[in-house]
């Protein structure tokens, strides 16, 4: 069963990984890089602070370092623990697949993919009572993620495995907040 689960993981990232061009490339490298994202969390930023105020939004920092940490850390034990070559990696598919960006750590599971889902979990849960579209805070580990399997850094389960520990840790961390900085706000 496993095996079969593998052999289809890999099977989409082929394709999805086919669909990319060379023109495209240099957008992808783009959205991959983190720093590049800076303008939109700084947006999302001022919009926290703009309905919660200086106090809770400088906890919410706090919080939200301490929920990158431990997602960041879970994933490298992840990582070391299971040893899954990433697809740029794997001589069994690195033939035939897009290799945009080459990298000699291991695949499962993405941080790209956790980290975005969870930062992402947590604002949404403290801003959809505020902004009627708060649910698109979740195009950006869509995209996020994507360029992890466009570049041929990451399986589609990969993603998918870091987009649920990222949203469980961030709803986890959201419940912490609310707890112990909304309720004495």
């Amino acid at each position: 069963m496993l095996e079969k689960v593998l052999q289809l993981d890999i099977q989409l990232l082929v394709f999805l990984n086919g669909l990319g061009s060379t023109t495209f490339d240099g957008l992808w490298l783009f959205i991959t890089k983190q720093s590049n994202w800076t303008l939109f969390f700084v947006l999302l930023l001022y919009l926290v602070y703009k309905k919660i105020g200086i106090r809770s939004t400088l906890y919410l920092l706090l919080f939200v370092t301490l929920l990158l940490i431990v997602t960041d850390q879970t994933t490298n034990l992840f990582k070391v623990t299971f040893q899954r070559l990433r697809p740029c990696n794997n001589p069994d598919i690195n033939s035939i697949i897009r290799l945009v960006k080459p990298s000699n750590s291991f695949s499962f599971f993405s941080g790209h993919a956790a980290n975005s889902m969870a930062t992402m979990t947590f604002l949404y849960l403290l801003l959809k009572k505020y902004y009627r579209y708060a649910f698109l805070v979740f195009l950006f580990p869509l995209i996020f993620a994507y360029s992890r399997i466009y570049l041929g850094l990451h399986y589609p389960l990969d993603i998918l495995t870091g987009y649920v520990f990222g949203a469980t840790f961030g709803y986890i961390a959201y419940k912490w907040y609310q707890k112990y900085v909304l309720k004495n706000s």
